[in-house]
């Protein structure tokens, strides 16, 4: 089995930091948290040394040739968002995507995703300070200035630097299952997943009060626990809340409602039995919490568009076992 092959574009006055988010998720071993070993790229627009914003000076290994044959092609970033990207670079980003690649442009990177066209009519993200630039440049895109990250199949678009990780495990978790995602994502230190409908402003608490312990360990009651009904004004009461306070201090907190976050950790705890076990449908969902295989149907084809059966096919237990020991 060949192994998949990650490009990352690189330019003259690149963050490095932007460049290291694709290359922490793709560019280590990662075979024993059951994933492939990738074949990481670093290509560069020009030929010559690359000068960082950060002073430190770069050689990429690669040009923009080495996109072809590429599973997954990412833009870290972007400069000069006022002027066109190079004629090369939007070409050899086309073809990549005519020969089968996903396409992904993290935080300002969308802006060279925009000019190739492929976001023509479809929903796409990068950072808030910068939502109104990319909508007057590209009219037509649906710009979403609040989200996390936007998977529309075939190209995938993020907000800043962290929502950049966020979008990368999300490739990680949609291609090679949730129990990955969950290892690599302990392995860096990174919260485990984030909804990309999440916003991108999320106000963490900071003071070690007790309320605010009593919020964070009714969350995690709530996790343990997803098997059992939970309500909004039963949540609130563990915490401490009322319930207009609960609300609102979830919404600072999380970024979304309580029920749509309480929806994602029970199909994500689906996910994790769906690839590990062979219980039943029945069974998942009620450990889930769903209730009925059909709740659980509806829920995970709403967030995953895909069937629970066809979800435990491609991402079962055994499936991740021959991906990790699959010839090199």
């Amino acid at each position: 089995m060949a192994d998949p092959i990650v490009a990352a574009i690189a330019f003259d006055g690149i963050s490095p930091f932007h460049l290291s988010v694709p290359c922490l998720v793709f560019a280590e071993d990662r075979t024993t948290l059951g994933l492939p070993r990738f074949e990481f790229r670093v290509c560069a627009i020009e030929d010559g040394p690359i000068r960082t914003d950060a002073g430190l000076t770069i050689s990429a290994p690669h040009g923009l040739s080495a996109l072809d044959g590429a599973d997954i092609v990412i833009v870290p970033s972007w400069k000069n968002l006022e002027v066109p990207p190079p004629a090369a670079l939007i070409e050899a980003l086309r073809r990549a995507h005519r020969g089968g690649a996903l396409i992904v442009g993290l935080c300002l990177g969308t802006f060279a995703v925009a000019a190739t066209g492929l976001l023509s009519g479809r929903r796409a993200a990068t950072h808030w300070a910068f939502s109104d630039q990319l909508q007057a440049l590209y009219p037509d895109i649906l710009v979403e200035p609040e989200v996390l990250y936007i998977d529309n199949g075939d190209v995938v678009t993020s907000a800043g630097v962290a929502a950049g990780l966020d979008c990368c495990l999300h490739i990680i978790r949609a291609r090679y299952g949730a129990e990955a995602a969950l290892r690599l994502a302990r392995q860096i230190v990174l919260s485990p997943h984030r909804q990309g409908g999440q916003a991108q402003f999320i106000e963490r608490p900071i003071a070690t009060t007790g309320n605010a312990d009593r919020f964070a360990q009714a969350l995690d009651t709530v996790r343990k626990t997803l098997h059992e009904t939970h309500s909004l004004d039963s949540v609130a009461d563990i915490a401490g809340l009322t319930r207009r306070t609960f609300t609102r201090r979830f919404q600072k907190t999380i970024g979304t409602s309580f029920g749509d976050w309480l929806t994602d950790q029970r199909v994500a705890l689906a996910q994790r039995l769906l690839e590990a076990t062979e219980k039943s449908m029945d069974m998942i969902a009620f450990e889930a919490g769903f209730g009925s295989a059909t709740s659980l149907r509806q829920h995970f084809s709403a967030r995953l568009r895909t069937t629970p059966a066809q979800y435990r096919r491609e991402f079962s237990k055994n499936a991740q076992e021959r991906v990790a020991q699959a010839p090199r």
